[in-house]
């Protein structure tokens, strides 16, 4: 698959699992991983799942808009960014970015 397609698929499917069952979005980090987030860092698959399913939201629908990638290191990964918004179970007005999102294809 080429690299675009790779990335759109991964986009698709991180998003219809965060979706739809927050949780199991671990199986998709490593345990090298890390997140940022509100300028706290989260290392490993297990960490970065408890800080996801500890948001406050309880339910939420990602609406992608653009995919982009390019190489990125010598393993064969792959440097998503990803724009969009995400709208919430509650009505909350929708924030409109999402993030880059790192992914080794090797």
């Amino acid at each position: 698959m080429d690299p675009d397609g790779m990335a759109k698929a991964f986009v698709d499917h991180y998003y219809t699992t965060f979706d739809t069952n927050r949780a199991a979005v671990e199986g998709l980090f490593q345990e090298g991983s890390m997140l940022t987030f509100g300028g706290e860092k989260f290392t490993g698959a297990a960490a970065i799942t408890a800080k996801l399913t500890s948001l406050q939201f309880s339910s939420c629908k990602h609406h992608v808009t653009t995919v982009d990638c390019q190489p990125s290191g010598p393993t064969g990964g792959i440097l998503v960014f990803v724009s969009g918004t995400m709208h919430f179970g509650g009505g909350e007005p929708p924030p409109q970015v999402l993030p880059g999102v790192p992914f080794d294809a090797s």
